[in-house]
């Protein structure tokens, strides 16, 4: 089997699991229904060398503020805090990552940089952004894509790993280096309105 089949089947595994079991405690709740209706993303951690190299090629300057969506622990707003000095808000619906992102930002001391938003990344204004990180699935970045054309800035960059945004063309995109099991993921560099068609 091919790498590139190989990561299919992975992704659709997941998918299958996540639509039907991996909200756990929360499944019952009606706005995750409802937000499931849109997106369906498996909850993956990014190895923190990917976040390194996502928010390298998103070329972050001091000052600028960087939305993570679905942020999960909160890994990418605090790495972008801490070693790029900008302001971060990561964007989570599912309750329990809120509570653990908040925690992890209280204790790097990062309250004054960084914020988390309890919320449904569709219907989240995006136009503070300087920068967009993503780790959805293609799905899901093409619900997203209308907020995105909505809200964001002349300039501002969309980092997305492993999955692109249809209907945009990237300005660079990167490849990782290979996992243990010899797998590559890409990391898509968009910029507005250049990745417009």
């Amino acid at each position: 089997m091919s790498t590139r089949m190989l990561r299919l089947a992975i992704t659709g595994a997941f998918l299958l699991s996540f639509s039907t079991v991996s909200w756990g405690q929360q499944k019952d709740s009606p706005r995750l229904a409802d937000y499931k209706k849109d997106i369906v993303a498996p909850y993956v951690n990014s190895p923190e060398p990917v976040v390194l190299k996502m928010l390298q090629m998103a070329h972050l300057k001091p000052g600028e503020t960087l939305y993570d969506l679905g942020c999960g622990d909160g890994r990418i707003i605090i790495m972008a805090a801490e070693q790029f000095r900008v302001k971060a808000v990561g964007v989570e619906l599912a309750p329990r990552e809120v509570k653990k992102a908040t925690e992890e930002v209280k204790k790097h001391h990062l309250q004054a940089s960084v914020r988390v938003i309890e919320g449904n990344m569709l219907q989240q204004d995006l136009s503070p952004a300087d920068v967009i990180t993503l780790y959805l699935t293609t799905t899901a970045n093409e619900s997203l894509r209308p907020n995105l054309e909505r809200y964001l800035k002349n300039n501002a960059r969309v980092v997305s790993y492993d999955y692109p945004i249809p209907g945009w063309r990237p300005i660079d995109s990167k490849d990782t280096e290979a996992n243990l099991h010899g797998i590559t993921h890409t990391i898509y560099l968009y910029q507005v309105p250049t990745s417009f068609k």
